[in-house]
């Protein structure tokens, strides 16, 4: 009778260690899940920034030739 006693000990052993097995899984799926997400955020964050980088490029890149044409015109004449 002590075999079966040991026996349904041994599985109530396994059956916690299976569930703490299970919870593990699933913190580690929720965290995946919650990294996925910064990610995205992220990522989206780095568009917004690239494309506000690519506008002001572009603005200085306007300044610059206005710059430019208003010199060429001084220039012209003679100042």
């Amino acid at each position: 009778m002590a075999q079966k006693g040991d026996e349904v000990e041994q599985f109530q052993v396994l059956e916690e260690k299976i569930e703490l097995l299970l919870q593990y899984v699933v913190s580690i799926q929720r965290e995946k899940e919650e990294l996925k997400e910064r990610i995205r955020v992220q990522e989206e964050k780095c568009g917004a920034l690239n494309d506000e980088v690519e506008k002001l490029r572009q603005n200085r890149d306007k300044a610059k030739q206005k710059i430019l044409s208003l010199l060429e015109k001084i220039e012209r004449l003679g100042i």
